[in-house]
């Protein structure tokens, strides 16, 4: 589902850039965003940089582990 939102220019200007670096559009890095804001404020006591590395690992495809005996 899609809805549209209105942000003010400085917002949509700050991730209009930060989205061009990161490879993403304007919605994914506002979503982006969103997702480490509402991560940090249920975990107020993980540093900022901590949260971001995090949702980056949950997010990423690993092979199962393994144990061999």
């Amino acid at each position: 589902m899609s809805v549209s939102i209105r942000v003010n220019d400085e917002l949509y200007n700050l991730a209009k850039t930060q989205a061009k670096a990161e490879f993403r559009t304007i919605p994914s890095q506002i979503e982006y965003w969103a997702r480490i804001g509402r991560t940090a404020m249920a975990n107020p006591d993980l540093p900022i940089e901590m949260v971001e590395q995090l949702l980056i690992a949950v997010n990423e495809e690993s092979e199962p582990f393994e144990f061999s005996k």
